[in-house]
C-alpha cells in the first residue's frame, strides 16, 4: 500500500510515520519499532472499544420509549 493512500489522521502523525525512510534502521531497531507500533495499535483499539461501548450505552439510554 502506498503511504499516500492512507487516510489522514488527526495531526497527520500516522502519515508522517508512513513516509519516513526505514533505510537507516538496523534489524533490531526495526523489530523495536514494530513492537512500539503494535502497542500503540492495541492502545487505540482499546480506546475505540471503550468509546464504542459508551456510545452504545448512550444510544440505549436516549432511545425513544415504546408506547403501550
Amino acid at each position: 500500500m502506498d503511504p499516500d493512500d492512507l487516510p489522514r489522521a488527526r495531526g497527520d502523525a500516522a502519515s508522517l510515520l508512513a513516509k519516513e525512510s526505514l533505510d537507516t534502521y538496523s534489524q533490531d531497531e526495526l523489530i523495536e519499532r514494530i513492537a512500539i507500533l503494535e502497542a500503540e495499535i492495541e492502545r487505540v483499539r482499546a480506546h475505540h472499544a471503550r468509546t464504542a461501548e459508551h456510545r452504545r450505552a448512550a444510544d440505549a439510554f436516549f432511545r425513544p420509549r415504546e408506547s403501550d
